[in-house]
């Protein structure tokens, strides 16, 4: 298996404003640029994590350690910050097909919507039964209900329509994590502690098939559909990025660049790059499947700890929730 190793290594950043946004020298066709979390007035730490596009040109993301979600207006750098209620935590965010930002609230162990026009925020908790559930990704299914996993060994749907939520303990215990939906319309998630990937092949009956990715103990961590259906997965543990095909049941697996990579998140952009964050090199990485070929993005700043990446036609978006900023990489300039 041949590949090529592209590691650009930004340059000195270039001189910006404290509190605005900074941008560094980046690979001909790429400009990296870093916005701050914290909109004026707000103290301690954001955690700036899970971004997610709001259809406008503006970017949602959670403030896990103010237990907030915010909108970041890139044209400005401006922040809209909406409060999501007393404990609140929030991990992952996406938009709905109605417009809204959804997310799972783990500090009040329940879905959240904030209403994109006037921010307003309604919760829905998990049964009693599912207390602490951990709640980490959703997404929605083409029907428009929206599927959700929790890490302490939980899944679940909510019908918005009608407000029923049903919740099933996860076939292997801990560890549900990542989730994607499929252009055929299918629905899947990974598992880190139970180093698996699985389909919920009912969706009616919630009723889960689980597949095993070739590499023991792989860690994985976040699936992302391709326009294929193919479902690309960061692997943790491993360090490892793989795809299956669930065509022919293939698999196809590469390893990062250096000596210890970390993968943590997965996100395909719309011409089936693939984009990853790596913990272990402090940078977003990305993987061209065609030409087996990684480029990699350092941080100008130690620990960036990038999240759950998400982006549109011609910019990636993450969180890098070690630095309290929004890091958005444009490509194909």
């Amino acid at each position: 298996m041949k590949r090529r190793d592209l590691f650009a290594l930004g340059a000195a950043a270039l001189m910006a404003p404290v509190g605005s946004s900074r941008a560094t020298a980046a690979p001909p066709g790429y400009r990296v640029t870093w916005f701050p979390a914290k909109a004026p007035g707000v103290t301690g730490r954001v955690g700036s994590r899970d971004v997610t596009a709001a259809g406008d040109g503006t970017v949602w993301f959670c403030g896990q350690r103010n237990g907030t979600l915010n909108r970041l207006d890139p044209r400005d750098g401006s922040i809209r910050v909406v409060d999501l209620g007393q404990g609140a935590a929030p991990h992952g965010v996406v938009r709905g097909p109605d417009g809204a930002a959804w997310v799972t609230e783990g500090g009040q162990n329940a879905i959240a919507r904030v209403e994109p026009g006037d921010h307003r925020v309604r919760i829905w908790r998990l049964p009693e039964r599912f207390a602490n559930a951990n709640l980490n990704t959703g997404v929605f299914d083409d029907s428009g209900t929206y599927w959700f996993t929790g890490q302490n060994g939980i899944y679940g749907r909510f019908v918005p329509a009608t407000e029923r939520m049903d919740v099933w303990e996860a076939p292997r215990g801990r560890g549900a994590y990542g989730i994607t939906k499929t252009p055929q319309g299918t629905v899947w998630y990974v598992s880190l502690a139970g180093n698996h990937l699985a389909q919920i092949e009912d969706l009616e009956a919630g009723r889960v098939r689980i597949v095993e990715p070739p590499t023991p103990n792989q860690g994985a961590r976040r699936v992302w559909s391709d326009s294929a259906g193919r479902l690309w997965i960061s692997e943790w543990n491993s360090g490892n990025v793989s795809v299956h095909d669930p065509r022919d049941a293939s698999w196809r697996v590469w390893r990062l660049p250096g000596e210890r990579p970390r993968a943590y998140s997965v996100w395909v952009d719309p011409s089936d790059k693939v984009w990853l964050t790596d913990f272990s090199a402090n940078a977003i990485v990305r993987f061209d499947p065609a030409t087996e070929s990684f480029l990699g993005f350092p941080s100008d700043m130690p620990n960036a700890n990038v999240r759950q990446m998400d982006g549109m036609a011609g910019a990636a978006w993450g969180g890098e929730s070690g630095t309290d900023r929004i890091v958005r990489i444009e490509y194909g300039l």
